[in-house]
């Protein structure tokens, strides 16, 4: 019986390698963050090894993102990362909420809630872990990117539209 359930099982884990999630691999910076604001290449460096996996259309996979299910778990963190912030669609957005994306970077990295732990957990990714001094360069460009908002368009232009109840 248990070697009935042991190939069953096998038999499980070699069907679903078949079934994979679509890649996040396009690369379109057509409305990427870095056409309109300007981003230093050290914050660049930043964003692209500690942000950019789960927040833009290009992510690096590691190789164990071609083993099911992991890949499915991976690609639902490339989904729901994009679903908050995209880098690479960031300026497409209207500007009182790219505003408030630079306002919610700020809260994340400054409250050491991004990178998530998945991301960096047993040595996976150590270049994302992000130093104090990496963390204050991602919140320092941020906040200069709200003042350049604020320099640049009408202050109602930036608040966020109330949502309809």
């Amino acid at each position: 019986m248990l070697k009935k359930i042991l190939t069953g099982l096998l038999v499980i884990l070699i069907i679903i390698q078949f079934i994979r999630p679509d890649k996040n691999e396009s690369n379109d910076l057509t409305y990427d963050v870095s056409t309109k604001y300007e981003v230093p290449d050290d914050v660049s460096h930043l964003l692209q090894v500690s942000c950019n996996d789960c927040h833009s259309n290009k992510t690096e996979y590691p190789w164990y993102a071609n083993i099911q299910p992991v890949a499915w778990w991976l690609n639902d963190h490339v989904v729901d990362g994009k679903r908050h912030l995209n880098f690479s669609t960031f300026t497409k957005m209207p500007i009182a909420i790219q505003n408030h994306k630079f306002e919610e970077t700020i809260e994340m990295v400054e409250e050491n809630e991004m990178p998530l732990p998945s991301y960096t957990n047993f040595g996976l990714h150590k270049e994302a872990n992000l130093s104090e001094e990496q963390r204050q360069k991602i919140i320092v460009w941020a906040k200069d990117q709200m003042t350049y908002l604020k320099e640049t368009y009408p202050a109602d232009s930036l608040v966020m539209p109330k949502r309809r109840q």
